[in-house]
């Protein structure tokens, strides 16, 4: 089977990449899914299943008969889940395997409907019938498996901190006690935080903690460092990624639970996609624009 990826190799976000990939203010724009210059990678193409067929799953039922899906993402992360709001438009690796998954459930990108949920509310939401799944950098955890299920995982990270360019006081997880360190409203990154003695401040996003750390209002963000490589690419020479990972982050895909026939489709559709290359062209044309080779993909698991 496949190897554990970590992002800390894959995603080492280079100043010439928020220069290449970003638009005004430093976001990612259309060009960052790869359809700029002739050198540019590509993203794949996903051929719909028109004889996608989930005879058992109460969601996927409901979906076709609506003849729409809804998928819940994160709309405020560079290379990972991020919306233009100039055009609307979605882009980033959660949002590539968000598509490639309604592609093997039999439907179309005009039938996909994007809904930005905060962290905080991510299983109130499926759980509560508001999407029908959601992908946005999602950790796996039993806490979470108590409410929905998971399908994956997809891809492995590991929190790290973001501080400001000429900050020398904080180094690693072990420094940041008695420090102000922002992270966002429900997300596993607060526990984990919380065991370095850090004072920890909370907002509904990551870009407002950013915002924060930018101001000096605080002193770091912490985060999957996948995140965290992607606002330091935004704020190149202002803000930098430091120490090692203190954490393991299972990405998976969030469902409503007991639907043990979307959960399987869906995991045969991630299978599927690494199996015939999708997976790396996506994340050659998002997260690989940092330059860094695509990493393995981990052990698909049935019980996650």
């Amino acid at each position: 089977m496949k190897a554990r990826r970590t992002v800390a190799a894959a995603l080492s976000v280079l100043a010439l990449t928020a220069v290449a990939a970003c638009g005004k203010d430093g976001t990612p724009n259309s060009d960052a899914g790869g359809k700029g210059g002739s050198a540019a990678p590509q993203l794949p193409t996903y051929q719909v299943n028109a004889d996608a067929k989930l005879d058992g799953s109460p969601v996927w039922t409901k979906a076709k008969a609506a003849g729409k899906l809804r998928i819940g993402a994160k709309s405020d992360q560079p290379f990972l889940g991020f919306e233009d709001v100039q055009t609307g438009k979605r882009n980033g690796f959660d949002i590539e395997i968000a598509k490639m998954i309604a592609a093997d459930l039999g439907f179309s990108a005009d039938q996909v409907e994007f809904t930005t949920i905060n962290s905080s509310a991510r299983e109130t939401s499926i759980s509560g019938d508001q999407i029908d799944y959601y992908v946005g950098t999602y950790s796996i955890n039993d806490n979470r498996k108590k409410q929905i299920d998971f399908a994956g995982p997809y891809y492995i990270a590991g929190q790290s901190l973001l501080v400001n360019k000429d900050d020398t006081s904080i180094t690693d997880a072990k420094s940041t006690s008695g420090k102000a360190v922002c992270t966002v409203t429900g997300s596993t990154s607060v526990d984990n935080i919380n065991k370095y003695g850090a004072k920890v401040t909370t907002f509904e996003s990551y870009s407002l903690c950013v915002e924060k750390l930018l101001t000096k209002e605080v002193d770091a963000v912490t985060t999957d460092d996948a995140i965290l490589k992607g606002y330091a690419a935004k704020n190149q020479g202002k803000l930098k990624v430091v120490g090692e990972p203190f954490s393991t982050e299972r990405y998976g895909v969030g469902l409503k639970k007991g639907d043990a026939v979307l959960q399987k489709a869906i995991n045969d559709a991630l299978k599927k996609h690494e199996d015939n290359g999708d997976w790396k062209k996506a994340y050659d044309a998002t997260l690989g624009l940092s330059g860094s080779a695509a990493p393995s993909v981990p052990a698909l698991d049935p019980t996650a």
